[in-house]
């Protein structure tokens, strides 16, 4: 089989080792999924397995080579083609397949090399892949509907999403569960991967009692102005119960945050959230250094500022809402200093700065604004001792060397081999065995001299 004219390109243009056997047709991919049995759900089928931190699972993912030419020659628009998913030997058809990611995902990954518009081929070995069990069918995946795969192209040591996921979960906090996984593209190795749980209905279902309610993603109660969103904007977050889209409860509460005044705030945010809940996200947010999250407002359009990388789940029966982690790809890298000139954060979450107006900050001086500035955080300030208290408690119990030594010591243990294999197939594109262990230790003293 010859190959295609993209591989060709690819080839010349970035030296891109095309295998033939990467490229398969229609044919050549049902005779190869006939030898597999066919994936049925079972009861017995949890996604506790998926996400069991004992184990590095591979999947398989078979694409026609029209497919898979589609979504290589443009990543960035993110569109789902159509493959199959196979798992121990166990095929799932009619799935949906594209490639992920916000533009940090696409650096250095794409022809072109615009950061601010990604657009092109792909020119890495890998890039974040998600996956849509449910694209043509109503069914699931170990009771998954979607899964999906981080290539960690930014993070030589490859373990800054685990990690902050693993301490989050550690101190009560509800966010995705991640794991390492290796991936394999018509049977070709294609790398390593976090395998970062989804959040979605299955999400909440699993990990919240009566777990219908609405989930959102990336929508403030209120404005950074002091006032309250409105209903088309807590629609367009929806990310579960679309089809009712009653977001009637969230602006309740952003209407009573927005009418509040003096002490009064306090009571109001009390009623609708778990104050030590809350004040645990915060705690190992600043710990971990997730300077790309909610406590990082960024300026948005005029002279509004916004946060982003979270999801608020909203109680189907009671007026409550809570706030989940999202997206810790850059977490760690600003434990000591700031490494990452885009999401530094000048202020801690309880300090304001240029009496709650826009300033810039950071090597590229983008604007930002306190998060103490913010109704609804600055409302736990009066919190302060009970913060510090948490604090020291996640520190003893969590955020230790002992503790991350041995979670970094086990983890790296159950991927080395294929740290190495990608090393030894796509060269310099992919970090080697030697320097991955460097920046583990390098990680290691930054957390070390982030607790002094």
């Amino acid at each position: 089989m010859k190959k295609s004219k993209f591989c060709i390109l690819l080839s010349i243009l970035f030296f891109f080792s095309c295998n033939e056997d990467d490229l398969l047709s229609v044919n050549e991919i049902d005779n190869i999924l006939d030898t597999f049995e066919e994936y049925i759900s079972s009861n017995n089928h949890s996604s506790d397995y998926i996400y069991d931190q004992n184990k590095l699972h591979r999947f398989d993912l078979y694409l026609n080579d029209e497919n898979l030419e589609k979504i290589n020659s443009d990543p960035a628009a993110e569109n789902y083609v159509e493959g199959s998913l196979v798992f121990e030997n166990k095929v799932i058809n009619n799935i949906g397949v594209r490639y992920k990611g916000s533009i940090g995902a696409w650096v250095g990954c794409l022809s072109n090399d615009d950061w601010t518009n990604p657009s092109g081929y792909k020119t890495c070995p890998k890039l974040s892949i998600k996956i849509k069990i449910n694209w043509r069918d109503d069914k699931t995946f170990y009771g998954l509907k979607k899964l999906q795969f981080h290539s960690q192209n930014l993070d030589p040591s490859k373990m800054h999403e685990r990690l902050g996921y693993w301490m989050f979960r550690k101190f009560g906090v509800p966010t995705a569960r991640s794991t390492h996984a290796v991936l394999y593209i018509n049977g070709e190795f294609n790398g390593i991967f976090a395998n970062t749980e989804n959040i979605d209905g299955p999400f909440t279902d699993k990990h919240f009692e009566n777990g219908d309610g609405n989930l959102y993603k990336e929508v403030w109660p209120i404005n950074s102005n002091g006032t309250v969103n409105s209903e088309n904007y807590f629609i367009d977050g929806l990310k579960t119960n679309e089809e009712t889209a009653d977001v009637s409860k969230i602006i309740k509460f952003g209407t009573e945050v927005q009418n509040a005044s003096g002490n009064n705030i306090h009571q109001i945010v009390d009623n609708w959230m778990d104050i030590d809940q809350f004040l645990k996200n915060m705690v190992v947010d600043r710990r971990i250094a997730n300077d790309d999250g909610f406590l990082h407002w960024y300026q948005d359009d005029g002279n509004y500022y916004s946060s982003h990388n979270y999801y608020w789940y909203e109680s189907e029966l009671n007026e409550e809402i809570q706030l989940i982690p999202w997206d810790l790809d850059n977490a760690f890298e600003n434990l000591i200093t700031d490494v990452n000139p885009v999401t530094p954060i000048k202020d801690d979450w309880y300090e304001t700065t240029a009496n709650c107006n826009g300033f810039r900050h950071g090597l590229f001086l983008i604007k930002q604004k306190s998060a103490a500035c913010d109704k609804i955080i600055g409302s736990f300030i009066t919190y302060k001792n009970r913060y510090d208290s948490l604090d020291n408690v996640f520190k003893e119990q969590h955020f230790n060397m002992s503790n991350i030594n041995n979670l970094l010591s086990q983890w790296s243990n159950q991927i080395e081999d294929a740290v190495k294999e990608a090393n030894d197939k796509f060269g310099n594109a992919e970090i080697n065995v030697t320097n991955w262990k460097g920046e583990i230790e390098k990680l290691k003293t930054q957390i070390e001299l982030s607790l002094n």
